[in-house]
C-alpha cells in the first residue's frame, strides 16, 4: 500500500519541489496552498504524515497544527519554516509536532525524517492491533501453531470446573495461561488468588494456604484467612507447585478432596468453592519418582495439562513479542519509542532465549534504554546482547562485553549465582546457606536471570 503524504505551504514552488520528490520516492501524494484548504484536504484524504510550513497567509502553520490535532490527537505533522529559531521549534513540538525541519529543505534529511516518522506510524498501527489481539487472545501474543493450539485447549477447558496443571519452562508465561483461564471462566468476576509455592519458606507455606489463628505460633497476633479462603469462590493459581513441602502437598490433597479448610491451631473445617489451577517448571514425574512429590496429589491436579512452549520452539512469534514490547514499554514505562532494523530482529529471532518470553522482554527494556539512535540496529544488538550461537544460557551477554557499570553487574551476578548452583549440585537450599540468602531470593533470582539446570 502506498503511503499518503499531504504537503501544505503557501509557497508554490516549495510544495511543488516537495510534491514531486516524493512522488518520484513511491509515495501518494496531495498539495495543499494553505491552512484551510490542507485541514480540509485531510479530511478527505487522512494522510499517514504531514508536512506543514509554518509560516503562512491567513491562519499560520501553529494554528493550523493546533486545529489538526483536534482533529485527529495521532496525527504525524513535520513543521516547516524557512525562518527557524529555537523558540519556534519548541511552540512546535509543545503544539504536537512530530519534527521541524528548515529552508531550504535538505533531501536527505527529509527522506530519512520521514523514514522515521513512518516508522512510528507502523509502530503505533502494530501496537494497536497488537492490543486487540492481545486483549482478545488473552494477552498471550502470538500467532505461531503452539501458540494457536495452547489457546484454543484455554478456550475450551476454561468454561469448565476442572483443574488444570500448566506445565512450562520460566518466562514462557505460565501465569498468564491461569489469568486466561480465570477471565474466561464462570468465576471470572470472583478472586483470583495467586501463591508462588517456591518463594515462599516451608514453614510458613501451610499458614499461607490455610491461615491461622491468633497464638497458634510465635507472631500469629490475629486471626487470618489463608489464600484458599481469599480465593472462595474464585480461582487459587499454586504456582510452582513441584516446590511445595510434603505436609503442605498432604493438606492441600486433603482440601481438593474434602472442600474443606482448617486453619493452624484451629478447630472448626471451613467449606470453601475454589477451582485450583497449578504451574510447574519441573518435571512432576520425576519428583515422583524420587520421592518428592505425591503422586496422588499429581493425578487430583493434573486433570487437564496444558504445556507452554518455549520461546525457541516458537521463534517465529519474536517479532510479535518484540514489537509488543517496543511499544508497552514506551507507552508504560516512558521509555523512548524506537523502530528495529530488519537485520536486528533476525538476530534477535536466531537466539535461544533460554529465559524465553522474561528475557526477552528485559532484553527489549535493555535495547531501548542503551542503543542509541531512533532504530534498533543490529550492531545494537550486537553490543548489548552478544551472538549467544545456539543459545549458551549466557543471558544478556558475558561480563566481558558489558558496556555499562550497570551491565557489567547484570552478568556478573548472573555468572556467579550460576557457578554456586553448580557447586551444589543445583540444590537451591545448600546454594543459599553458602550465600547466605534467603532461599526465596535465590529462586526469584533463578528466575530473573533465566537459569536452568541443563546449563551445568
Amino acid at each position: 500500500m502506498s503511503r499518503r503524504i499531504l504537503v501544505v505551504d503557501d509557497e508554490t514552488g516549495v510544495r511543488h519541489a516537495l510534491g514531486q520528490l516524493l512522488e518520484y520516492e513511491g509515495y501518494d501524494v496531495r498539495t495543499a496552498g494553505g491552512a484551510a484548504e490542507g485541514l480540509a484536504e485531510y479530511e478527505r484524504f487522512r494522510p499517514h504524515l504531514v508536512f506543514m510550513d509554518i509560516k503562512m497567509a491567513g491562519v499560520d502553520g501553529l494554528d493550523a497544527l493546533r486545529q489538526l490535532k483536534q482533529l485527529d490527537a495521532n496525527a504525524v505533522v513535520v513543521m516547516i519554516s524557512g525562518h527557524g529559531t529555537i523558540k519556534t521549534a519548541v511552540e512546535a513540538t509543545q503544539a504536537g509536532a512530530y519534527d521541524f525541519l528548515e529552508k531550504p529543505l535538505d533531501t536527505d534529511r527529509v527522506l530519512l525524517l520521514l523514514r522515521h516518522a513512518l516508522e512510528r506510524v507502523d509502530l503505533a498501527a502494530e501496537n494497536a492491533r497488537l492490543r486487540e489481539t492481545v486483549d482478545s487472545r488473552y494477552e498471550v501474543v502470538g500467532r505461531s501453531f503452539l501458540v494457536r493450539a495452547l489457546l484454543d485447549q484455554v478456550e475450551r477447558v476454561a468454561p469448565t470446573p476442572a483443574r488444570v496443571l500448566i506445565t512450562g519452562e520460566n518466562g514462557t508465561g505460565k501465569e498468564l495461561v491461569a489469568r486466561a483461564i480465570h477471565k474466561n471462566s464462570p468465576r471470572k468476576a470472583r478472586p483470583f488468588v495467586e501463591v508462588n509455592c517456591a518463594a515462599i519458606p516451608s514453614e510458613l507455606i501451610e499458614s499461607e494456604l490455610f491461615g491461622h489463628m491468633k497464638g497458634s505460633f510465635t507472631g500469629a497476633v490475629q486471626d487470618r484467612p489463608g489464600k484458599f479462603e481469599q480465593a472462595d469462590t474464585g480461582t487459587l493459581f499454586l504456582d510452582e507447585v513441584g516446590d511445595m513441602s510434603p505436609a503442605a502437598q498432604a493438606k492441600v490433597l486433603r482440601v481438593l478432596q474434602d472442600g474443606v479448610v482448617t486453619r493452624i491451631g484451629g478447630a472448626k473445617p471451613v467449606k470453601v468453592d475454589v477451582r485450583v489451577v497449578a504451574a510447574t517448571n519441573k518435571d512432576l514425574d520425576e519428583e515422583i519418582a524420587n520421592g518428592r512429590f505425591r503422586e496422588d496429589l499429581y493425578y487430583r491436579l493434573n486433570v487437564v495439562p496444558l504445556r507452554v512452549p518455549p520461546l525457541r520452539d516458537r521463534r517465529e512469534d519474536v517479532p510479535l513479542l518484540v514489537r509488543h514490547f517496543l511499544g508497552l514499554l514506551s507507552r508504560q514505562d516512558g521509555l523512548p519509542a524506537k523502530g528495529i532494523d530488519d537485520e536486528a530482529m533476525r538476530r534477535l529471532q536466531e537466539l535461544d532465549w533460554p529465559g524465553n518470553v522474561r528475557e526477552l522482554r528485559n532484553t527489549v527494556e535493555r535495547l531501548l534504554i542503551l542503543a542509541g539512535g531512533p532504530r534498533i540496529t543490529a550492531a545494537d544488538v550486537e553490543r548489548l546482547v552478544g551472538r549467544r550461537p545456539g543459545g549458551d544460557g549466557g543471558g544478556l551477554g558475558a561480563v566481558g562485553d558489558a558496556g555499562t557499570f550497570e551491565e557489567f553487574k547484570h552478568a556478573a551476578e548472573r555468572a556467579f549465582l550460576l557457578s554456586k548452583l553448580r557447586q551444589h549440585d543445583w540444590n537451591v537450599s545448600e546454594t543459599a546457606r553458602a550465600l547466605d540468602m534467603p532461599r526465596s531470593n535465590v529462586y526469584k533470582k533463578i528466575e530473573r536471570y533465566g537459569l536452568k539446570r541443563e546449563e551445568a
